[in-house]
């Protein structure tokens, strides 16, 4: 939120409304770099599944 409503200055509808694809585009023009994240590797996404679970031990039984 500091992003687009501090430095892009958009007002909090237009900041609302806004994709993430378009407030990457907007932040490419500001800063003039592409922000690309590494795709996560499976065993990664694996280890943070069994980290941070979608149940709780309780549900299990």
């Amino acid at each position: 939120m500091a992003l687009g409503l501090g430095v892009l200055r958009l007002s909090p509808a237009h900041f609302w409304a806004m994709s993430l694809p378009e407030l990457n585009a907007a932040l490419e023009g500001l800063t003039g770099a592409a922000w690309a994240a590494e795709p996560i590797s499976r065993h990664r996404l694996g280890a943070l599944m069994d980290r941070y679970p979608d149940h709780s031990i309780e549900q299990e039984t």
